[in-house]
Formats: structure tokens, sequence, C-alpha cells
């Protein structure tokens, strides 16, 4: 049984900008979005890192998400979502 997912207007909107200002990230975005719609449908308690209660982290390159599950409900909130870059790897200092 699955979770329905649903992304809180201000993670929405965050998500649509970060779209909107990134177009050579377009597709990536698109991509990472719906592999955490994916992630969170099928098991929310285990995806990610926890915080405290049932606030998680999940990070899907280039993107991470805050979000709340709730288990009665199967429902998952999407409350923030961020770009973040890939780091690249530092060369050996002499």
């Amino acid at each position: 049984m699955s979770y329905t997912v649903i992304w809180l207007r201000k993670a929405e909107a965050v998500l649509a900008q970060l779209w909107e200002t990134n177009p050579s990230a377009r597709a990536v975005i698109t991509q990472a979005a719906f592999q955490v719609d994916e992630i969170l449908k099928s098991e929310p308690a285990e995806a990610g890192e926890s915080r405290f209660g049932n606030l998680r982290i999940l990070l899907v390159p280039p993107l991470g998400v805050t979000f709340r599950f709730y288990i009665e409900d199967r429902l998952v909130r999407v409350g923030e979502v961020w770009y973040f870059a890939k780091r690249r790897p530092q060369p050996d200092s002499p």
C-alpha cells in the first residue's frame, strides 16, 4: 500500500523557482523531484535520515527535501526543498 505525497505550496513554489532559474539543470531537477516522489510513496519512514519525531530529510541530487510522514493516514508532506551542487573532489594538498 503506497503513501500519498503532497508538496506544500511553499515547497512547490521553491521547486518551480529552482526549475525556472536553472535552465541548464531542468532535466536533473525534474528527474530528482520524480525520484523523491517515488521514494516517499513507498516507505517514507525508512527514506533519508531522521531529524525528530516524524520529520526526515532526503537528498536526491541535486535536490534536498524535508518531509513529515503520517502512517495512519498513509500521507507524506514535503515541507522544504533546496538545490545543492555536487561537490567536486579536492586535490590532495602537498
